[in-house]
C-alpha cells in the first residue's frame, strides 16, 4: 500500500487573488473619476477669475470716463457768461426840448452802440430783442435788437437806433421842471435771450441790461451813465 500523497504547495502558492486586468481597471476608473471632479473646479475657479478681472476693468474704465468727463464739463464745456455793455449813446435832436420854445414835431434819434463779447469756446447765437427808453417810468419809445450770433472768444457789436416822438413828453409832469433845469434822466434796457451749443450740452443764456443815464440838453450829450447787468444761465 503506497503512502498517501502530500498535497502540491506550489499549487497552492501560485494561486492568483484577483485577476491583475481587473484590479487595474477599477484603479483607472477611480483616477478618471478623480481628475474630472479636480478639472471642473479648477475650470470654475478660472471663470471666477476672469469675471472678476472683466468687472474690474468695467469698473475702472466708467470711473476713467467718468473723471474725463467731469474734467471736460468744468473746463472745455463750462458754460461761461456773455457780457453786455453800451460802449457809447448818441442822441440827436435834442435842441427842439428847450424850455422857452418846446417843438413837438421834431423827432429825437437815439442812437446805441452796444458790445456782446462772447467768452465761450463756441458761439452764443441770441434772438431778436426789444431796447426801450424809458422816460419818468413810462416808456418812450421802442427799437428792435435784431438776432445774432457772437462768435467763440470774439465780440459782437451792433448798433441800436431808437427814435423818440417829442410828442410823447408832453403829457410827463416832470418835463417842464427837467427842462428848466437843463437834464434828462432816462433809462435804456433791454433783455436778450440766447443759446451757447457744446455739442451734448445746450445752454440757454439770458442777458438782462438796464442803464440810467443823464441827457445834458445844454451840452446835447451824455452826462452820466451807469449800467447793471444780469446774467442768468
Amino acid at each position: 500500500m503506497s503512502p498517501p500523497q502530500s498535497p502540491n504547495p506550489s499549487r497552492d502558492q501560485v494561486r492568483p487573488l484577483a485577476p491583475s486586468s481587473h484590479r487595474i481597471h477599477v484603479e483607472n476608473e477611480e483616477g478618471i473619476n478623480y481628475t474630472s471632479t479636480s478639472s471642473i473646479e479648477l475650470s470654475k475657479k478660472q471663470r471666477r477669475r476672469r469675471c472678476i478681472k472683466c468687472c474690474s476693468c468695467c469698473g475702472v474704465t466708467t470711473i476713467v470716463i467718468g473723471i474725463v468727463i467731469l474734467i471736460l464739463a468744468l473746463t472745455v464745456f463750462k458754460v461761461k457768461e456773455p457780457t453786455i455793455r453800451i460802449n457809447s449813446i448818441r442822441f440827436e435832436g435834442l435842441s427842439a426840448l428847450t424850455s422857452s420854445n418846446l417843438q413837438t414835431n421834431v423827432n429825437i434819434t437815439v442812437s446805441a452802440d452796444i458790445f456782446i463779447k462772447n467768452p465761450n469756446s463756441v458761439s452764443f447765437k441770441f434772438k431778436p430783442a426789444i431796447a426801450s427808453l424809458i422816460y419818468s417810468d413810462r416808456v418812450i419809445a421802442e427799437a428792435l435788437v435784431p438776432r445774432g450770433s457772437a462768435r467763440a472768444r470774439r465780440t459782437f457789436r451792433m448798433n441800436v437806433n431808437i427814435t423818440v416822438m417829442t410828442e410823447k413828453l408832453v403829457g410827463i409832469p416832470r418835463l417842464t421842471s427837467d427842462l428848466v433845469a437843463g437834464e434828462l434822466p432816462v433809462s435804456m434796457s433791454t433783455n436778450i435771450n440766447g443759446k451757447v451749443n457744446l455739442g451734448v450740452i445746450k445752454k440757454s443764456v439770458g442777458i438782462r441790461m438796464n442803464c440810467n443815464l443823464v441827457v445834458d440838453l445844454q451840452r446835447q450829450d451824455v452826462k452820466d451813465m451807469e449800467c447793471d447787468r444780469k446774467v442768468s444761465l
